[in-house]
């Protein structure tokens, strides 16, 4: 039981005496298990303590920055808002540069500016290419902490990846999928919003994987780069189904669904199973609505704290933890919706 605690100090927060403080560290028995369990949490309310004396008066400046819709940078702002007060007594003040698209230079360049102007940490969404990971590079030779969050740049300076474990979300789309269309004819639309994101890659390979094993026959239709958009998105559902008179169903990695949902109508085809990813307003409505099947869900607040945390313990005001886990990928349905789930 790893501490920087003296006995005296352990003792006295336990309320036992050192010689007992001794044998639990130590394991030499002869103590209760309750008095143990006692000595414990002596330990572990110290770390808090001298957690929350780091803490005070410390102000963490963190940028955000990300690629992404309009409604999921909303989500993303709403939930790092709804953080701020478990973070006390640290305070953490947010700038936040999002844009929809663009060629990637444009975020490069406000990479670089931060890496010039300073920050105690940057929050980052952005495509895995070349360009990105050296711009990540001279943030962290600046000494600026670098967290992904949602999609992963494995191989950059990175400190920390925040989110869940895309390609066992891919495959949890596939299995649904299967169940739902069980035996019926039917190809299915697979939607990204770009390539070059290597979360949605992920999701699109663990999804054609367990397709390919569990359903040979299911035929596949790719689209991509309508960058989660609607008037892109509309196009390139539109032209996909002209072209395959056989698509019924649709697993949505990079949004628009509800361009997707348009497409179909006007085509007058029916989308018998739909699932997408994250709780933002327009799923939420969708869902609620029951014309998504499921939502691929995770907490965007837990990601939020936890980025944060990650860049705290970078400064040293945190202790440190272990390895990130990723987080819960929820399946979300319109009977079990998250009572916070906005509409």
């Amino acid at each position: 039981m790893g501490h920087p605690f003296p006995l005296r100090e352990i003792a006295r927060q336990a309320g036992v005496s050192e010689a007992t403080v001794d044998r639990v560290l130590n394991g030499r028995g002869g103590v209760r298990e309750s008095t143990a369990q006692e000595v414990r949490r002596a330990i572990a309310e110290l770390h808090r303590q001298r957690t929350q004396v780091r803490l005070v008066g410390r102000t963490f400046m963190v940028d955000i920055v990300m690629q992404a819709p309009e409604r999921f940078t909303t989500a993303v702002r709403a939930a790092l808002e709804a953080e701020l007060p478990s973070l006390h007594p640290a305070v953490l003040r947010s700038r936040f540069h999002f844009r929809e698209t663009g060629p990637v230079g444009e975020q490069i360049a406000v990479l670089d500016r931060i890496a010039r102007r300073g920050s105690q940490g940057v929050i980052l969404k952005a495509p895995d290419v070349p360009e990105i990971t050296a711009a990540v590079g001279r943030l962290v030779a600046a000494g600026i902490p670098v967290v992904t969050l949602v999609t992963d740049l494995p191989a950059s300076a990175r400190l920390a990846y925040v989110g869940i474990d895309n390609r066992a979300a891919g495959a949890t789309a596939a299995y649904l999928m299967g169940q739902w269309l069980g035996e019926r004819p039917g190809h299915v639309l697979t939607s990204l919003s770009s390539g070059f994101f290597r979360n949605e890659e992920e999701r699109e390979m663990g999804f054609r994987g367990v397709m390919r094993a569990r359903h040979p026959g299911r035929a596949l239709v790719e689209i991509t780069e309508g960058q989660g958009l609607d008037a892109t998105q509309y196009d390139l559902v539109r032209a996909a189904l002209a072209r395959d008179p056989g698509i019924r169903a649709v697993y949505s990695i990079g949004g628009g669904n509800l361009a997707t949902l348009k497409a179909f109508a006007d085509a007058r085809r029916e989308c018998a199973v739909f699932v997408a990813h994250d709780l933002d307003h327009d799923n939420t409505r969708l869902l609620r609505d029951q014309r998504l099947s499921a939502v691929l869900h995770h907490d965007l607040r837990q990601d939020m704290r936890e980025a944060c945390h990650t860049v705290m313990r970078a400064h040293g005001a945190l202790p440190p933890a272990g390895p990130t886990l990723p987080s819960a990928i929820q399946v979300v349905t319109p009977y079990n919706m998250p009572q916070a789930a906005g509409g």
